[in-house]
């Protein structure tokens, strides 16, 4: 897959608007899954039959109409979690023309899974991290999203937390925070790099 296919992509607002809680960002990560492999699933088969200057007209309004029904069923589903979700649920459907015309869909299914595993699993640590770190709950009012009993989930810190981490700044830090953790952590140590160079530079 290309490398740069997610350039100029809309995941970035999801990923710092709708992490302020492990629901919200588990809400979204659901959707935006469903509606891009159902996308996928569906517009396989148009692809070849359409002409170039018709796929992105047929690629927008049939990503309209997944979202527009994932986002009927979420609400008849529980209407507080639709809710909740406010606006992201909508931009699902132009993420899925822009993965459609960077080539997203047309790359291996080995590379596609990996991104979006990565990226539903970013969406989860911001949410749990931004959650715990801004409110001091962890997982609360995931019963809009299970459909179960109320549940106010795991209540560490009573007194809140730091505001700061829900708010959008907040989660652009976390973010930043985390990219220069996976960095530091995956660059290799300088006895690593001598031993890579005494081996391939006899």
């Amino acid at each position: 897959m290309n490398k740069p296919c997610l350039q100029n992509s809309l995941m970035l607002l999801p990923l710092i608007g709708a992490t302020g809680s492990l629901m919200s960002a588990m809400g979204v990560s659901l959707m935006l899954l469903l509606v891009i492999a159902l996308f996928g699933v569906a517009m396989a088969p148009l692809r070849s039959r359409l002409a170039q200057w018709a796929r992105l007209p047929a690629g927008v309004l049939l990503a309209a109409t997944l979202t527009s029904c994932a986002q009927i069923a979420g609400q008849a589903w529980s209407l507080q979690w639709q809710q909740h979700l406010g606006m992201y649920a909508g931009l699902i459907a132009l993420q899925c023309v822009v993965l459609e015309y960077n080539g997203f869909f047309r790359s291996p299914r080995r590379d596609r899974m990996r991104l979006c595993g990565g990226f539903v699993a970013l969406m989860l640590v911001m949410g749990a991290l931004r959650e715990l770190i801004g409110n001091g709950t962890l997982a609360a009012h995931l019963s809009w999203l299970i459909g179960a009993a109320d549940w106010p989930g795991l209540v560490l810190n009573a007194d809140g937390g730091l505001r700061l981490a829900t708010l959008a700044p907040g989660g652009f830090i976390l973010l930043g925070l985390l990219i220069a953790g996976w960095q530091a952590w995956a660059r290799p140590t300088p006895s690593q790099s001598t031993a890579f160079e005494e081996t391939h530079h006899p």
